[in-house]
């Protein structure tokens, strides 16, 4: 496997961090994930503007402009072979002494890319999951994609030790996200997700849902959805790059749409593949 780390190209037997790496420290840094359908980048873009939105918002300047990391980007693609998987991209501030202040502007950022396995969660779509709620105890900034995922790590963690596939947070009474996901549920028709503020991130594949929403002929509005009232929608989904449109079918044990995916969510996942490259739009949901 060939990685990239700043400006070169090298062997993953090669990829070393420096000890002072202020994403190793401090977790001071922001990634992405973008995914690889047979051979062609989707949502390049938007990933990679999303990627220098959340670098600017921490004060890091990106070491290469967007072009120049969407060449960078169909490099890692191409030297790989990556035909159907993803590439991982993280900026952290650079290597300094450990000290909590910002260094220099003369320590560069360091970046790293490299190809990281991808595969459509097919047998899960069409049964869907169970997930379970928890306390959203993140920072305010879930809007910044940062390094910085302790709590969603061990939400993740719990829903796994229960034999659940997802933890979807609740702060104030509200429901959030996922330790991973966009969370998203349908009411009479109607699919309502958290709006896209400092209190969730605003996924690509959530935008991309919405876009499909409306292709599907499906009204989907941004909305704060009360965890006390979870039980009044009939149908659940979670989305992620990796994942796309993923049903729900319990949440804390109570059961949604009987048990099985939906309607409205198997018309948006099928809305949402007519949204890939052409040559993926067979075997839809």
């Amino acid at each position: 496997m060939k990685i990239l780390m700043n400006t070169e190209l090298i062997d993953r037997e090669q990829a070393k961090v420096d000890i002072e790496d202020r994403g190793y420290q401090f977790g001071d840094g922001v990634y992405e994930v973008i995914r690889v359908y047979d051979g062609e980048v989707f949502t390049m873009d938007e990933h990679l503007e999303r990627l220098k939105r959340s670098a600017g918002e921490i004060k890091i300047s990106l070491p290469y402009d967007i072009e120049e990391l969407k060449n960078r980007v169909r490099e890692l693609v191409s030297v790989n072979k990556v035909w159907d998987g993803g590439i991982y991209m993280q900026v952290t501030r650079g290597v300094s002494p450990r000290n909590h202040l910002f260094p220099g502007s003369d320590i560069p950022a360091q970046l790293v890319a490299y190809p990281v396995p991808s595969k459509r969660p097919e047998e899960l779509q069409k049964t869907g999951v169970e997930v379970i709620t928890a306390e959203d105890m993140r920072w305010k900034r879930c809007d910044i994609k940062s390094l910085n995922l302790l709590w969603n790590v061990m939400a993740k963690q719990e829903a796994a030790d229960a034999g659940k596939y997802e933890t979807i947070f609740v702060r104030d009474g509200i429901v959030t996200e996922g330790s991973s996901t966009n969370f998203y549920a349908v009411k009479d028709g109607t699919v309502y997700t958290h709006p896209a503020n400092n209190f969730i991130l605003n996924g690509i594949t959530r935008l991309k849902i919405l876009e499909a929403s409306r292709n599907a002929g499906v009204n989907a509005v941004e909305k704060e959805i009360q965890a006390s009232e979870l039980d009044q929608y009939e149908e659940a989904f979670i989305s992620s790059t990796t994942i796309e449109v993923m049903p729900i079918v319990k949440i804390d044990g109570k059961s949604y749409s009987k048990g099985k995916p939906g309607p409205v969510t198997l018309s948006i996942a099928k809305a949402f593949r007519e949204l890939l490259p052409d040559h993926k739009k067979n075997g839809v949901l």
